[in-house]
């Protein structure tokens, strides 16, 4: 039990350490996110696309 409780302080004070991103910073990551998301959809969407387009020609 006693190593239960060094884990859970332990923790605790790394938590403190951590240096949280603020509102800003995590919304503009947000946005690269779903930007980069879309782009990579749309990409795969094309190729999937043109090969069915190739196969389609081919057969």
């Amino acid at each position: 039990m006693r190593k239960i409780i060094q884990f859970i302080k332990e923790s605790h004070a790394e938590l403190k350490k951590v240096i949280w991103p603020g509102r800003d910073d995590v919304i503009s990551s947000v946005k690269v996110v779903i930007i980069s998301t879309v782009v990579i959809a749309a990409v795969l969407g094309l190729v999937d696309v043109l090969l069915l387009l190739g196969i389609q020609a081919i057969f």
